[in-house]
């Protein structure tokens, strides 16, 4: 069964609630498409405002610039991906069988059980890979962090990290183990589309060996604990 679902944002990260109005759920829906076609640097507030049909000034009302828009949708989707982490692993005592869905799910290789009506989850996930860490690859990145912007993506490596010390208990870096993990699938993913001979899957139509790297190195890393 397909849960609805409705993520509340931080404030800090809007000036408007783009989920209150027509006007800001466009703004959300085509900024994903565009900035996954154009690139988080050739986006501009002026594109999508043509796109859509209104003006410059009415997205200013929303969002103060485009790095808080790409901030927000990042967000959103670290956020989504800890929802399907919990709802995957509810019912699931075998710490082993967590990992696999880890690795699964941060690879988009499993269903996705929520439903969101303008949220195109795949380019979200796209823009996560190429641009997610240019939301926090800033010179104000500790005053977002006091404003407790990059929440959902920390909740989301410390959940993972929990997991990882449930099957290795005495191994002594869950946290940065979790991050790397998740950085490292978003490289390999990038580097397997756009710069092939950084990663060994650059000729590999699925993604099945690439999880197979990623579940290698983490269990080989716990286990050597």
């Amino acid at each position: 069964m397909d849960l609805q679902v409705h993520i509340k944002m931080n404030s800090s990260l809007y000036i408007r609630d783009p989920e209150q109005s027509e006007l800001g759920k466009k703004i959300i829906k085509s900024s994903i498409v565009m900035i996954n076609e154009l690139g988080f640097e050739d986006f501009t507030f002026k594109k999508l405002a043509t796109e859509i049909h209104t003006t410059e000034a009415s997205i200013y009302r929303y969002f103060e610039n485009k790095h808080r828009l790409l901030t927000y949708i990042t967000t959103w989707f670290w956020t989504w991906l800890e929802y399907q982490l919990v709802f995957y692993t509810n019912n699931i005592n075998d710490p082993l069988k967590k990992i696999d869905i880890i690795v699964n799910l941060i690879t988009f290789q499993l269903e996705d059980k929520f439903l969101a009506e303008y949220i195109d989850k795949e380019q979200l996930h796209l823009i996560a890979i190429a641009e997610s860490n240019k939301s926090y690859y800033t010179k104000h990145v500790d005053e977002d962090n006091k404003a407790k912007i990059f929440k959902p993506y920390k909740d989301l490596c410390h959940n993972i990290s929990t997991i990882f010390s449930e099957y290795a208990p005495s191994y002594p870096y869950p946290h940065s183990l979790a991050s790397s993990l998740l950085e490292t699938a978003h490289h390999q993913i990038f580097f397997k589309a756009h710069l092939p001979s950084l990663t060994d899957f650059g000729k590999d139509k699925e993604l099945k060996n690439l999880t197979k790297f990623l579940n290698h190195m983490v269990l080989s890393t716990l286990k050597n604990s």
